[in-house]
């Protein structure tokens, strides 16, 4: 098996490959403040999934780095709250993704909560 198998991934995927380009459409003084943190952010979500996957042979391991996934999922949700309140012209560009990161985030948390539960130090991965 491999990390492109979980639902999670392939949803921050998704939405990494939305969120980007979306933050581009910010005001140009925007872009590397708010825009910037928001498409790191993003990324974030995604990287610690898949670095996650990486050390999953330690349980520990595999859940602290969900935990850092569900955190910048969070920071991604904060950013965008903070971006509808600034530009309410672009409300239609990003209310969609805080509410799919709103989503995911439940998701990263059930999945955290079955590693929690099913998983052994030693298991074959996922």
């Amino acid at each position: 098996m491999s990390y492109r198998t979980l639902d999670i991934y392939k949803m921050s995927f998704d939405l990494f490959l939305k969120t980007h380009p979306t933050s581009l459409k910010l005001p140009k003084y925007e872009l590397y403040e708010l825009g910037s943190q928001l498409r790191r952010s993003s990324d974030s979500v995604l990287s610690n999934i898949i670095e996650g996957y990486g050390r999953s042979y330690y349980k520990k391991e595999y859940e602290r780095f969900l935990v850092f996934s569900h955190s910048s999922c969070d920071e991604t949700i904060g950013h965008l709250e903070k971006l509808l309140h600034l530009y309410p012209d672009l409300k239609d560009d990003f209310e969609p993704l805080r509410n799919d990161y709103d989503l995911l985030g439940g998701k990263i948390n059930n999945y955290l909560k079955w590693v929690r539960i099913n998983w052994n130090d030693g298991n074959t991965k996922p």
